[in-house]
């Protein structure tokens, strides 16, 4: 069975990543109708947990994952490690005695419950008592309604998630209202679309960025531009002489960096630390999802037996760089020597290339209906997305 499995990111009121929640389908053969929660859980915990390992999966974080009444009566969360994972109690349970009795006995065990997409009603209060977490969905709920909601939960000891938050104006009124847990891809959006000069710092990383993409590179130019940067150098010395490569002469200069790496390389791992320095004033998932994307998006390309999948990894790894750099996708792309097809699908959203893209963010976000849509559109073999996400995911945590 096709298991196809995402993460979304769930962040503290730092901007700091706190956990992840699971999305999750067995196959696209299952996008329509939604399966039923039961099979839906019980598959992810067989296919995800038990196969590809829940470290590989979250990352280290911890794993907000949904139970239906059935599965808690059952006493199915207790299959998994306390630490590591939270049980979000479906907002479709009935709290009846039996349901409580099961969520009392996880509490004591110690696992942490989640009530999902909360509305308050005398029944849910012996659950909210004992509950860790609040999940309200943010757009779906009136704030007259969350408002009451928050008064109702105030006496105990649980926390508030904010679902759907899409834009930083929505963060900043949650945490306003009291929240202290954020879901939603705000992140992954620019504060405030400033359209002014890039200060100079940033100016010079996307110089150095400009420099390394260029159809043929100047190596003394290359070499000039990294040296002005004593956190790229050491990064790039340190990355060759790690024990992944197993030199015996240690490589002890810049120029023999560029040597050994290669063109491709050295385009992918520059680009990879110089994006990494502009975003880090941003949230880190931000990075990660850029890595992931470009990741996903080239080994989507090798599938394909394409010749310029450097392409699809640079598509993935600028598409959040408006994010990144609080500024217009538009102007920064005239900053950057991309192609064209990849500047059509990040500045305008149209071209042959962002099929490709929107796959891999449909697949990001659990949105299998759109991952339907545009998986067909490029032609991509389905059933090697989930070794694909796998592959990015594991790429991306070990790269940060």
């Amino acid at each position: 069975m096709d298991v196809f499995v995402a993460r979304q990111p769930i962040f503290d009121s730092r901007k700091k990543l706190f956990a992840y929640e699971l999305l999750f389908r067995t196959g696209m053969a299952n996008a329509f109708p939604d399966l039923d929660g039961e099979t839906a859980t019980s598959s992810l915990l067989s296919s995800s947990f038990f196969t590809v390992g829940i470290e590989q999966i979250s990352g280290g974080h911890r794993s907000f994952i949904n139970f239906t009444e059935d599965l808690l009566l059952k006493g199915t969360p207790t299959m998994l490690p306390a630490e590591n994972v939270v049980v979000e109690v479906l907002e479709n349970v009935t709290p009846t005695e039996e349901v409580r009795e099961a969520c009392r006995e996880l509490v004591a065990k110690g696992y942490d419950l989640a009530l999902d997409d909360f509305v308050f009603t005398e029944e849910w209060l012996p659950l909210v008592k004992i509950a860790k977490v609040i999940k309200i969905d943010f757009r779906l709920t009136p704030i007259a309604e969350i408002e009451s909601i928050i008064e109702a939960v105030k006496p105990y000891k649980c926390e508030l998630l904010a679902e759907k938050i899409e834009t930083y104006d929505e963060f900043q009124q949650a945490l306003e209202m009291g929240f202290v847990y954020f879901q939603g891809y705000f992140f992954a959006k620019p504060e405030v679309l400033r359209n002014k000069d890039i200060p100079s710092s940033q100016l010079t990383l996307l110089q150095l960025i400009t420099e390394v993409n260029r159809t043929e590179f100047d190596v003394n130019t290359l070499e000039k531009l990294i040296n002005q940067d004593v956190s790229i150098s050491f990064k790039l010395l340190k990355y060759l002489n790690s024990a992944f490569f197993y030199r015996v002469h240690p490589i002890s200069s810049i120029r023999q960096a560029i040597a050994f790496l290669g063109e491709r390389g050295v385009r992918q791992f520059v680009s990879l630390i110089a994006t990494s320095k502009l975003s880090e004033s941003k949230p880190s998932e931000l990075l990660r999802t850029s890595i992931i994307r470009a990741r996903m998006l080239e080994l989507i390309a090798e599938s394909q037996g394409k010749s310029n999948s450097c392409d699809f990894f640079m598509l993935g790894l600028f598409s959040l760089i408006d994010a990144m750099l609080d500024n217009s996708m538009t102007y920064l792309m005239e900053q950057l020597p991309l192609t064209d097809s990849v500047k059509d699908a990040l500045a305008k959203r149209k071209g042959n290339k962002l099929p490709y893209l929107q796959a891999v963010e449909s697949y990001e976000t659990g949105n299998w209906a759109k991952f339907e849509e545009t998986v067909d559109l490029v032609g991509a073999d389905r059933d090697r997305f989930p070794a694909f996400y796998l592959d990015a995911v594991g790429w991306a945590d070990s790269y940060q």
